[in-house]
């Protein structure tokens, strides 16, 4: 079921009332896109930097949102549809009315002062996904508010996932899944990179469109690197034109989201019959993957989910062809929180869920990657489950 329900709303707004109950606030604010539909499931449809938004939790009451009047049909439609978990919301405008009185872009950090004053927060402690900017604002008109920045507080309200974010996102895992095998049908030498890139993102879109009828569905990547331009992990900056050529290594990645949650779906494939070196290094970025989806495990370090992935490596002797860090958290944005890492000691969660990319890349020749979205458990669960032998991922 693609649909997120109430249990989800109910969950997450758990999940923020045990951090304003630890850290002290009467309420989070959220001004950034990705935390607003966090608290809502509203896809926002502006750029908050352009149209200021926020969306007010209190520790004990209801919560409420301010938007952008662009945003007034697109929120009714969700409402409309039974989708929306806020139903208080006011809306302001961008020019002025001459029939009606709206507050104004400019008044914005007067509506939301006035509104945090009428929700009885005019004396409140609140945490914010982002101190300053507009909020800070507002805040500054009540002089009895204390906002305080809480970024790394909210970040962690999204680390572990609810049963239905988790079912949600095997069903997406299985639709890249299916987008990997149409891959396979695809390549083939003389081919335009973006132009397959492109038909299979129709393709995908096709396909959500039986499997995830009247959901919200963003291709975010449907992206190939073919040959010597793959050793760079986001490419040569030359793509346009570009064909693959008979003996080409690619590496591609195959990156939906549906209803606000988000898989990464990554293979190596080769174009002809690989040389000895390009199938040594393929076999070890696959090794080094295997392992990293294996360390994620209930407790352990999520450090050693990197630190699983680069011991292969280095007993590859390939050490000096690593770029990046293994992966990241997963879940609302393609790249989720925590993003360190390698760095980061904390213990596995259950039911957090990662990305394992670990690559190797050698100038001249290429990429070789395979990333896999993970769920922590105490036997981590691989929702992407694309092939990833060297013989399914050759093409004759």
């Amino acid at each position: 079921m693609a649909v997120l329900s109430t249990a989800v709303r109910d969950y997450r707004l758990g999940v923020m009332h045990a951090v304003m109950d630890r850290e002290g606030y009467d309420a989070l604010a959220f001004t950034q896109a990705d935390f607003f539909q966090f608290a809502t499931n509203f896809a926002t449809d502006v750029q908050t930097w352009e149209r200021p938004i926020v969306c007010v939790v209190p520790r004990n009451g209801t919560p409420f949102a301010i938007l952008n009047e662009l945003s007034t049909n697109h929120w009714r439609f969700g409402i409309e549809a039974g989708k929306l978990w806020v139903t208080d919301v006011e809306f302001y405008a961008e020019h002025p009315r001459l029939t009606r009185r709206v507050p104004l872009a400019p008044q914005w950090p007067e509506m939301v002062a006035d509104r945090l004053r009428r929700a009885g927060l005019a004396r409140a402690r609140i945490g914010t996904d982002a101190p300053g900017g507009m909020l800070g604002r507002a805040a500054s008109l009540l002089p009895h508010l204390k906002l305080e920045g809480a970024t790394a507080a909210c970040r962690s309200l999204r680390w572990v996932k609810h049963p239905e974010e988790i079912q949600l996102l095997r069903e997406i895992a299985a639709l890249t899944d299916w987008v990997q095998d149409r891959y396979r049908e695809a390549i083939r030498p003389g081919r335009l990179v973006q132009e397959m890139d492109m038909a299979m993102a129709a393709a995908m879109a096709e396909e959500s469109a039986r499997r995830f009828p009247g959901e919200h569905l963003e291709i975010l990547r449907c992206w190939t690197l073919s040959g010597p331009a793959s050793c760079a992990p986001h490419g040569d900056g030359r793509s346009s034109g570009q064909r693959i050529e008979k003996g080409d290594g690619l590496v591609n990645i195959v990156i939906p989201r549906v209803n606000g949650l988000v898989v990464e779906n990554e293979r190596t494939w080769f174009c002809g019959k690989p040389g000895q070196r390009q199938a040594f290094l393929f076999e070890t970025a696959r090794a080094a993957n295997e392992a990293a989806c294996e360390a994620a495990i209930t407790g352990r370090p999520v450090c050693g989910i990197d630190a699983a992935a680069q011991a292969v490596i280095e007993r590859a002797g390939c050490a000096d062809l690593i770029l990046h860090r293994t992966g990241h958290g997963m879940g609302t944005l393609g790249h989720e929180f925590p993003e360190d890492m390698a760095f980061n000691t904390r213990p596995l969660l259950e039911n957090e869920v990662y990305s394992a990319e670990p690559g190797l890349y050698e100038w001249g020749l290429g990429g070789f990657r395979h990333d896999d979205t993970v769920v922590v458990g105490a036997k981590p669960e691989v929702l992407t489950r694309a092939p990833k032998d060297l013989a399914s991922q050759t093409i004759a």
